[in-house]
């Protein structure tokens, strides 16, 4: 008895093992679902990386680079869907208030938006975070906004 016990316990460790193996591949990863996307981001394909952000989102729900690029992907189709863009650039500030890529991000749609002084907000909310004007974030807004004022005067 002494010898089947032990039998025993190696068989149920072996089988649950081999059970938990065959349950952590359930599909793409956060991380990869993210790579896929920025891949279809650079190739311009919204729907693409619409389908991958989505996935991870549900998996993700409180991830702040998600809803950036959700609000970035809903900005940039040939459609634009600007209150979608704006519904998670706010959450992705929600999450993440010194989220750099959101602030530059939504600054731009408002500017899109014809609200030039809501993008002017976000500039110097980033000049705060960035403790400067050197920034990528910051200087790409401001040149967006330099160039929506010469367009609008």
């Amino acid at each position: 008895m002494k010898f089947l016990a032990p039998s025993m316990v190696a068989a149920l460790l072996l089988c649950s093992t081999v059970t938990f193996a065959a349950d952590t591949s359930s599909g793409p990863t956060v991380n990869q679902r993210l790579t896929t996307a920025r891949k279809a981001i650079e190739a311009k394909d919204w729907s693409r990386a619409q389908f991958e952000l989505n996935a991870a989102v549900r998996d993700e729900p409180r991830n702040a680079d998600i809803h950036n690029l959700l609000g970035y992907t809903a900005r940039k189709r040939a459609t634009p869907d600007l209150p979608k863009a704006f519904e998670h650039y706010k959450t992705a500030l929600q999450l993440d208030p010194r989220h750099k890529g959101a602030h530059e991000y939504i600054g731009e749609a408002y500017l899109m938006a014809k609200q030039p002084d809501e993008a002017q907000k976000h500039l110097a909310e980033l000049e705060r975070i960035c403790g400067n004007k050197s920034c990528e974030e910051y200087e790409d807004l401001a040149k967006s906004i330099a160039a929506y004022k010469a367009q609008n005067p």
